[in-house]
């Protein structure tokens, strides 16, 4: 009976995070599908401006939840600091709905959600994993389900706030269209944070030592200070390119130093698993670059050189708005996760399961395919354009590779990481995919299209030789990933020796599962 009743209060304790977090998601992608396109139609930007500052705001957003997590943990507790994040994050989007299109606006805005972020996405994972703490089997399921939370949230507003957007500006202007649309990110968030507040009790048993606490008001106050200066301070990177670039790679530069420097005083024992956790750190930062293309050269491919019309076996079915093609990665993530649990489960059983490392080579070779799917596709364009299915096609072998490079970096860095550098490691992962974020903006520069461009002839063949680039690339990273996997499964045999010296991380999976 016992075990019945902890059970139904960890589903509904779970269920109110899973909730909150599919809205946080529900805001978060439905801004981000739009806002690379709205920087350049409504503030005048020119392609490589909004690349490359949506590359510093995504470097902010991936490096600031290491931070928060601490603050959770620390200093106002867990539940507290979810629902605080929550809390400015609406209030990010609700500045963009203010219907102005003044650029500073536009940066405060992207500083305030960079804060919210910070806030609530480590806490919220910290929950999920605080409901099932010391159920291992559990606990798989459960973070299963919540990357289902994640898709939900995104597929949906993906695909809602282009198609709000435009059918607002068609019937009330263009202007309000952009902002509408933002809009509907913060009343996502709104809904979120009313349904938290009525099945909050299910968490009261829930969080870190301080959510036991009473609030501690001058904790409050200095955490809420800190914020809004780091509001102004991302501002202030996002409206300087040189500020933000030298931020990017000193941050880099600094990482890579003290990692090395953890490496080499260490004890011998731990140093395999510290060199294995590197190599994946640099391959999973390769992967994110080409990650940060969906948002930003795929996405401006997509407004010019993409055939909008949907067929099948030459039926016409409906025509797409050129930010919901973005939406195809949520989609393949949803259908192709199942089918590598099978795959990987039936493996494991016949004792054949691959290697992570041979898991990462995979995954590159399958992002290395999409991206000259991007550039074959060009060979059968109409007037410029290329056909949907090749966006379909190019989507879903990118997604392939996601789930099998990105989905498990953390997972064994975790493995690999002694526990009293986890947290260190695990917040220097974190800024390290945001700096990847930012370089990927930097590579999608490459696909630069002059004003003086009107023709999709000329623009397609700026894109697909960008394209083609990231295919040698991918291939480029296969072949290094490959030729590593001697190394790789020698560094894991020595690290399996003597991991019995330590207690490693729990592992983590994919970076949507808020794991800093």
């Amino acid at each position: 009976m016992t075990v019945q009743t902890r059970s139904v209060s960890s589903t509904r304790s779970f269920t109110t995070v899973f909730l909150i977090e599919m809205w946080e998601r529900f805001g978060f992608y439905g801004m981000q599908v739009l806002m690379v396109t709205f920087m350049m139609k409504k503030l005048g930007f020119v392609d490589t401006q909004a690349n490359l500052v949506w590359g510093a705001a995504a470097a902010l957003i991936y490096a600031t939840p290491a931070i928060g997590g601490w603050v959770g943990d620390k200093l106002l507790g867990t539940r507290r600091t979810m629902l605080l994040g929550a809390t400015i994050l609406a209030l990010g989007y609700a500045m963009l709905w203010v219907p102005t299109d003044n650029a500073y606006i536009t940066y405060l805005s992207l500083g305030v959600i960079v804060v919210g972020n910070g806030f609530f996405k480590p806490n919220a994972g910290n929950l999920v994993r605080k409901i099932y703490e010391g159920d291992d089997t559990r606990i798989d399921s459960a973070f299963t389900i919540y990357y289902m939370a994640v898709n939900i949230g995104s597929m949906v507003s993906m695909t809602a706030t282009p198609w709000i957007r435009d059918v607002i500006g068609q019937r009330y202007g263009d202007d309000l269209g952009w902002h509408t649309a933002f809009g509907v990110c913060s009343i996502g968030l709104v809904l979120g944070l009313i349904n938290y507040t009525a099945m909050k009790r299910t968490l009261s048993h829930i969080g870190s030592p301080s959510d036991a606490r009473p609030i501690d008001f001058k904790r409050l106050i200095g955490v809420l200070l800190a914020g809004l200066a780091t509001v102004f301070i991302a501002a202030f990177i996002l409206q300087s390119e040189t500020v933000a670039k030298w931020c990017v790679y000193g941050a880099g530069l600094v990482i890579l130093g003290i990692f090395i420097h953890l490496i080499r005083s260490s004890r011998p024992s731990e140093r395999a698993g510290l060199t294995a956790a590197l190599v994946l750190t640099v391959q999973t930062i390769f992967f994110f670059i080409f990650y940060a293309q969906m948002a930003t050269s795929l996405n401006l491919f997509a407004q010019r050189n993409v055939d909008l019309s949907f067929y099948v076996f030459g039926v016409h079915l409906f025509n797409w708005i050129p930010e919901q093609y973005q939406n195809l990665n949520a989609i393949w993530i949803v259908l192709l996760s199942p089918v590598l649990v099978f795959i990987y489960n039936s493996l494991g059983k016949l004792g054949k399961d691959p290697s992570v490392a041979a898991k990462f080579a995979w995954g590159f070779a399958a992002v290395a395919l999409g991206f000259f799917m991007y550039g074959v596709g060009a060979k059968w364009a109409v007037n410029g354009q290329v056909s949907s299915w090749v966006m379909i096609w190019g989507y879903g072998l990118y997604s392939l590779g996601e789930l099998l490079v990105s989905g498990l970096g953390l997972a064994m860095i975790a493995r690999y990481v002694p526990e009293r550098m986890g947290g260190f490691m695990m917040g220097a992962y974190y800024v390290a995919v945001g700096i990847s974020q930012y370089l990927g903006s930097v590579v999608a520069n490459i696909a630069h299209i002059p004003d003086n461009i009107t023709d999709p002839v000329q623009s397609l063949n700026i894109y697909t030789h960008l394209f083609n680039i990231l295919g040698f690339v991918g291939i480029g990273c296969t072949v290094v990933a490959v030729i590593m996997l001697p190394l790789m499964n020698k560094l894991s045999a020595s690290h399996s020796d003597t991991a019995a010296n330590y207690d490693p991380l729990p592992a983590v999976r994919n970076e949507e599962y808020n794991t800093p």
